[in-house]
């Protein structure tokens, strides 16, 4: 699924592809990803020049000379591609938008049709009406504190809820958590204020690394617990590398599942408090 690193990505592509461009045709080769009827939508797009690209979690949207948003929402397996020619249109290409000066149709690739394309009136009132929190590259050490202060459930599935904080996925939050050394059952409002900055150093540590990287996992740095996801878990425990956390190299990275989620996490730096 793409993640909020990903996003930022096809983001970031986006504004170098469209900006100042003006929507000449909106094409549709499959209506399942609309959210809006097609008629609406085109007529909403064609005539427009798009004048910025936003983010806001796992959301990106393309900003319309009318006020405006275009909202992508990527779904479990968006991404965007660009070409020039009906003969090298991207497989599983669902919508492109052809853009005037440039000649270039941009493609909204989505095998599996989980993706959605829809408009609003701004990026804040698409944030009202989704009821997302602030994005998670924007949260401050403040928001936090004071979202989790009443909190009295699990870290892990909470730190999950868009409604806390815009864009951390599942494998993110492992990450934020294994950086942080806090244990994904951690009751949210036993954090200290001290562990509590941890968490949200270790949630812009990731996420910046993780954009500069254009989210290619492989390339991250060897301290991060990312790569005990890659390894074969139909291997003998203890023979791989990637099975051991960096910090603590005899100590296997555990997997369970919370709030209903795969997680993983090392139980030595990683502690309950009731445990210590």
């Amino acid at each position: 699924m793409p993640e909020l690193p990903e996003v930022e990505t096809y983001r970031r592509f986006l504004d170098e592809l469209v900006v100042g461009q003006t929507i000449t045709a909106f094409e549709v080769l499959d209506a399942h990803i609309l959210g809006l009827p097609e008629d609406t939508l085109r007529q909403a797009l064609v005539g427009r020049t798009i004048t910025g690209t936003s983010r806001l979690g796992k959301n990106c949207f393309l900003l319309l000379d009318d006020g405006r948003a275009f909202v992508l929402h990527f779904g479990m397996s968006g991404d965007i591609g660009a070409y020039r020619d009906a003969a090298d249109t991207p497989r599983f290409t669902r919508v492109a938008l052809h853009l005037a000066d440039s000649g270039l149709r941009v493609a909204f690739i989505d095998p599996r049709k989980f993706g959605r394309l829809r408009l609003a009136e701004s990026v804040a009132a698409y944030q009202q009406a989704k009821k997302l929190g602030p994005d998670a590259l924007e949260l401050t050490v403040a928001e936090l504190t004071a979202k989790l202060a009443k909190r009295k459930t699990l870290i892990k599935p909470l730190l999950l809820d868009q409604h806390l904080t815009a864009g951390l996925g599942n494998w993110i939050v492992d990450e934020v958590l294994f950086q942080a050394k806090i244990h994904p059952e951690r009751i949210a409002n036993t954090l200290t204020a001290a562990e509590v900055k941890r968490l949200h150093a270790a949630i812009q540590l990731v996420l910046t690394t993780a954009i500069a990287q254009e989210a290619t996992y492989r390339n991250f740095p060897a301290g991060f617990l990312i790569h005990a996801r890659e390894w074969d878990e139909s291997a003998t425990p203890g023979t791989d590398a990637h099975q051991f956390c960096p910090r603590h190299p005899r100590t296997l990275i555990e997997k369970q599942y919370v709030g209903g989620r795969a997680t993983y996490f090392c139980p030595k730096c990683q502690v309950l408090e009731s445990m210590k």
